[in-house]
């Protein structure tokens, strides 16, 4: 079985996804290092040079090829993967596939990734905490429905990679 990590970027699914996959003793795959590894070039290079419908094309084909080649697999996927190109349909339709939401909020999220803008293309632009709240707060109102077609929601706010890690396992039962 495959095990799909969905969430907001910063949500925690690469780190809890690596720890994941070591406790099973799956491989892990982190999509967008994934991605960057194929079109050698980073997440913001691609942004810049090919734009982001190039990006968001590259993904799916990337994120198909994955859920047909892999199996007992653990994949982390890119904040916006489950929102584009019918992806969470992909996802919910693969008998093969259990997929997580790891659900954190607005502030929580905010002050995870206040540090890592210069890293994140679609957050450099902020200069403050509040446009950053702000931004964040939309998009997650548009990701919501999305998001929330995984298999199982998890909240992750004010607990421990243990507890959310505990929780995953509960379902793989």
């Amino acid at each position: 079985m495959n095990l799909i990590l969905i969430g907001y970027m910063g949500s925690g699914k690469s780190t809890l996804g690596r720890k994941l996959a070591e406790t099973l003793q799956y491989p892990f795959i982190d999509l967008d290092d994934y991605i960057e590894e194929q079109e050698q070039l980073s997440i913001p290079e691609l942004f810049k040079v090919r734009g982001e419908i190039y990006f968001r094309k590259k993904e799916h084909e990337y994120l198909k090829a994955l859920l047909q080649e892999q199996d007992n697999v653990v994949l982390a996927l890119g904040g916006g993967t489950p929102c584009y190109a019918n992806n969470m349909d992909l996802i919910t339709k693969d008998e093969n596939t259990k997929s997580f939401y790891f659900k954190a909020g607005i502030k929580e999220l905010t002050n995870r990734l206040k540090h890592e803008k210069e890293n994140r293309p679609l957050l450099n632009r902020f200069k403050t905490d509040d446009e950053l709240m702000e931004f964040i707060g939309k998009h997650m109102f548009e990701r919501s429905a999305y998001y929330n077609q995984a298999d199982v929601v998890i909240p992750v706010d004010n607990t421990t990679e243990l507890a959310v890690l505990d929780q995953v396992m509960s379902h793989l039962v």
